[in-house]
């Protein structure tokens, strides 16, 4: 898996681009065919907006956006609205398959 960062804006600095990575590669713990994952991060004028792009393997590119005064929780709340994707996406593939529950009927 890959993982690019692209910063709009600011100078990237080694502890925010460790942060993002160790943010990003979590994803992988939600969803296991992830290829790639992109985060842009742009200093704008109300604060800090993220955008993290994830390339899925046989789905169309999962994007979770989030702006905010400070920077870390910008990162962190689009990385909240990536999980959410993408558990929805991995229930929504396992309904498909009409996997019920063992014992009986689904209510």
């Amino acid at each position: 898996m890959q993982i690019n960062i692209i910063s709009k804006h600011l100078d990237m600095t080694q502890a925010i681009e460790e942060y993002i990575y160790t943010k990003a590669s979590k994803l992988t713990r939600f969803y296991d065919r992830i290829e790639q994952i992109e985060v842009i991060i742009e200093k704008t004028s109300h604060g800090f907006m993220v955008e993290i792009l994830t390339n899925v393997e046989h789905h169309e590119n999962i994007v979770a956006t989030n702006e905010d005064n400070d920077m870390y929780a910008a990162i962190d709340g689009s990385v909240d609205r990536s999980v959410r994707q993408l558990t929805d996406l991995k229930s929504k593939l396992r309904d498909h398959k009409h996997n019920t529950p063992t014992g009986g009927i689904d209510r």
